[in-house]
């Protein structure tokens, strides 16, 4: 790393971006991913330098990075290229709340504001904390996310333990655990056998239609499609394992899990 905090970073993935405005670090970032939107003004502030999985490698290299900030197995093609041009990369692999909050930490440690980033995560651990203690009707809901309609795709680890802690039952909760999507595939039968109260659906890059939910065959007697409970969150507020995940994405499972009661949420603010 050529400077210590790191003055030019470059984020290739929304939730560090998010991150470092939250702790008063945006100043340091010369480049962001096509996919950054929170907060919006990032959209204009900033150079867009990647989509996911692919990046403009000599456009990064032309904003002469510090610190190049990039996320799973799924970068490794990204983060490969930019070792062997010599930049100093730093990968995450946030699966899990947990993760979330090592990352936060992390973060902050890496651009000098770890006493800024010690903050930020207690703030929300307060947050997750009051929301679960949350006194809810009983039996909880079983709610099955969807996370991609073709194949269906489920499973994904923090959306899981959000929806717990936003007083759910995850129709699926042993694939939390399994990093690929290749291997959270399941079949309309298991969703239809599971019979979920909720369905909450966010398909990466597109529009949900719960039309087309419905219209599944033997999906129509499983009691969301029945009560018409088919909600969609859009994707940068749950599938992003960042801040927006555990503020706007929790409440807008409680929302949809409870409605009215979605007014004992705590304060988004942290």
């Amino acid at each position: 790393m050529r400077h210590f905090p790191p003055r030019r970073v470059v984020c290739l993935t929304e939730e560090t971006v998010e991150t470092l405005y939250l702790l008063g670090e945006q100043d340091r970032i010369v480049g962001v991913s096509g996919y950054a939107v929170r907060p919006p003004q990032v959209r204009r502030e900033k150079p867009r330098v990647s989509a996911f999985v692919s990046a403009d490698i000599p456009k990064i290299l032309a904003l002469e990075p510090d610190l190049v900030l990039a996320f799973s197995d799924l970068q490794a093609g990204i983060v490969a290229d930019l070792v062997r041009a010599g930049i100093d990369v730093h990968v995450f692999n946030q699966r899990d709340i947990a993760g979330i909050l090592a990352m936060i930490r992390t973060l902050g440690a890496l651009v000098g504001a770890a006493g800024c980033a010690e903050d930020l995560a207690q703030g929300f651990e307060r947050r997750l904390a009051a929301i679960a203690a949350t006194p809810r009707p009983s039996p909880p809901p079983k709610v099955y996310f969807e996370e991609w309609d073709d194949p269906l795709i489920s499973g994904i680890g923090w959306v899981s333990e959000l929806i717990e802690i936003a007083g759910g039952k995850d129709a699926f909760p042993d694939l939390r655990h399994r990093q690929a999507a290749k291997d959270r595939i399941i079949s309309p039968d298991d969703v239809r056998e599971a019979a979920p109260d909720v369905i909450l659906a966010s398909w990466c890059g597109k529009k949900v239609v719960p039309a087309r939910i419905k219209q599944r065959d033997g999906w129509s007697g499983i009691p969301a499609v029945r009560d018409n409970r088919i909600i969609e969150i859009k994707s940068p507020i749950i599938l992003q394992p960042g801040p927006a995940a555990l503020t706007d994405g929790l409440d807008a499972i409680v929302t949809a899990l409870w409605g009215e009661q979605s007014s004992l949420i705590p304060s988004s603010r942290v």
